[in-house]
Formats: structure tokens, C-alpha cells, sequence
């Protein structure tokens, strides 16, 4: 991984995909300066006027939010820091990326519907539950067409499986986007 310092790699899917816990984990390992951006922060951070971002009228804030997450990225990125950053990205977003002045990567993990609600419900607290907002967000991702060879099946993985696969493809250069 330390051949990918200063490179931006983008874990996506939808809720319940293991993004989250796979980039954190992929920030944490050995060796160069990594940095885990959690997209939904982004999110956060808006006070008055946050609109849940699978509605249709966040369009605009969704559009904000993702290229803030693509120029935070690419500030660490810019400093020697390899970014592992995680969200509900959609290939649409990938336009963000392309004039940085930084390598990035895009993987889509892909897990069954009935998984990805399993895995949200499991979590519960303040995390998203509601499986029917979870399976429309998961079809989002069901096909992906030009985007398709991006995505890593991950159903029936563990996490230590999880993360080698996740690592092989990023070190492999065929997630690279630019």
C-alpha cells in the first residue's frame, strides 16, 4: 500500500456494504501516512438546511458535499497522505476527481439486498435502519454499466477477507481512474 501514498481511494456502495469499516481499517494498517475520510461527515456538518441526502431535492447539497469530500481528499493527498475515503459515491460524483492533480481509485463493494439491510439494522443507534430506504440505495449500485469491472462482490467475506481483496484490487491499479 505504501506505493499508493498520495493517492485518493475511494470505497463506495451502498448502506451496510462495509465501506466504512474497510476504509477505517485500510487508514490503520502499517507503513505511509493514511488518512480515512468519512464522506457522511460531510453531511454532519450542516446545521440548518440539511436535507437527507437520498431525497431527491438534496440533489444540490449532494453535489456540494461530494466535492468537498473530493478537495479535502486531495489536499491530504497533495501532502503525501494515501486517502481512504468511504460514502454512498456514485459514479456521477467521480467527475470531482478528475482535474486534482492526484491519482484516484474507485471501488463499489457489493453485498446482497438482505445483507445490507441485515448489516444496517444490526447497527442501529443513529445509523440509517429503514430497509426500505437501504434496498433503494442498494439498487443504485445493482448496475453499475461502464462502472461495472470497479465493483468487488463481498458477499460471504469476512472482514480480514474483506480487506485483503480490497487491498489486492487497489495495489493492482485496476481500480485507478486517473
Amino acid at each position: 500500500m505504501d506505493a499508493l501514498a498520495g493517492h485518493i481511494l475511494i470505497v463506495s456502495g451502498s448502506p451496510g456494504s462495509g465501506k466504512t469499516t474497510i476504509a477505517a481499517q485500510l487508514a490503520r494498517l502499517a507503513g505511509c501516512k493514511k488518512v480515512h475520510l468519512h464522506s457522511d461527515d460531510f453531511w454532519g456538518y450542516i446545521g440548518t438546511g440539511h436535507v437527507d441526502p437520498w431525497l431527491p431535492e438534496a440533489d444540490a447539497q449532494n453535489h456540494m458535499v461530494m466535492q468537498i469530500a473530493a478537495e479535502v481528499a486531495a489536499l491530504y493527498a497533495r501532502r503525501g497522505y494515501l486517502v481512504a475515503l468511504d460514502g454512498v459515491i456514485r459514479p456521477w460524483a467521480l467527475d470531482y476527481y478528475e482535474n486534482l492533480g492526484v491519482p484516484s481509485h474507485f471501488m463499489v463493494l457489493r453485498t446482497s439486498v438482505d445483507e445490507a439491510v441485515r448489516r444496517c439494522q444490526a447497527r442501529g443507534g443513529d445509523s440509517l435502519t429503514d430497509p426500505e430506504i437501504v434496498a433503494e440505495l442498494h439498487s443504485q449500485f445493482a448496475d453499475l454499466g461502464a462502472y461495472e469491472h470497479h465493483v468487488l462482490p463481498v458477499d460471504g467475506l469476512d472482514q480480514a477477507a474483506t480487506l485483503e481483496a480490497v487491498i489486492a484490487g487497489f495495489s493492482s491499479g485496476a481500480h485507478r481512474r486517473r
